[in-house]
């Protein structure tokens, strides 16, 4: 009898261990690669010397917003700095309504006058 528990309890942590390194592991699907749009007018040049490539964005959706019902804002760390661009934004707005997970990281960034080509993200949909 005391065989058979440990079997049990064997089995058990075993599929706890399987369910543990399913749940850790996801696929990432690049959904898109763009400029960060606006940045001159928010928090980047601010924010500029600590922003790392590979830092972790924050996308979040304006439906509201008067200039583009499809726009997405761009946080790093709580401070708004930038929008996904509005030619590009249609695809992460209808995921993100649907409620889709998304990522997006920074994956450029230069020193340039430019600042459509100081900072560039990309989107990921987590399966």
């Amino acid at each position: 009898m005391r065989f058979v528990n440990v079997k049990r309890i064997a089995l058990f942590l075993a599929g706890m261990a399987i369910a543990q390194l399913a749940a850790a592991e996801s696929i990432k699907v690049l959904v898109q690669s763009s400029p960060l749009a606006g940045s001159q007018y928010y928090a980047a040049a601010k924010v500029w010397n600590d922003i790392r490539i590979g830092d972790r964005l924050t996308l979040t959706r304006e439906p509201g917003n008067r200039h583009d019902r499809n726009a997405v804002r761009v946080d790093w760390q709580g401070q708004q700095i930038g929008y996904v661009p509005r030619a590009e934004n249609g695809a992460v707005a209808r995921a993100l309504d649907a409620g889709e997970r998304l990522e997006a990281r920074v994956s450029k960034r230069r020193d340039d006058s430019d600042p459509w080509r100081r900072i560039e993200i990309e989107v990921y949909l987590i399966l």
